[in-house]
């Protein structure tokens, strides 16, 4: 069950990573990967402690889509309301 939550949080993490190497933020980008390292290290220690119970993988998938689609659906809406901004001024 832990994966699950950690699978989330990795994601938030990448996803958030990905955006910050596309808007080229060098520091951000540096920061995060270094994060998602530790990350990744404690999830492969854990999968391989418990190679053989397959739920763990699963559930650790589905806490990573989950984490995927809450953050590309956060920054979809920020940038929405970002151009909706501008209309609004002139």
């Amino acid at each position: 069950m832990i994966l699950f939550f950690v699978g989330i949080i990795e994601m938030i993490i990448v996803t958030a990573w990905t955006k910050v190497v596309a808007d080229t933020r060098l520091i951000a980008s540096g920061i995060i990967t270094f994060i998602n390292i530790l990350i990744w290290y404690y999830v492969l220690r854990v999968v391989i402690d418990n190679i053989e119970n397959f739920t763990v993988v699963l559930s650790y998938a589905l806490g990573c889509s989950i984490g995927t689609m809450f953050t590309t659906y956060y920054f979809r809406s920020r940038d929405k309301k970002k151009s909706i901004i501008p209309m609004m001024v002139k």
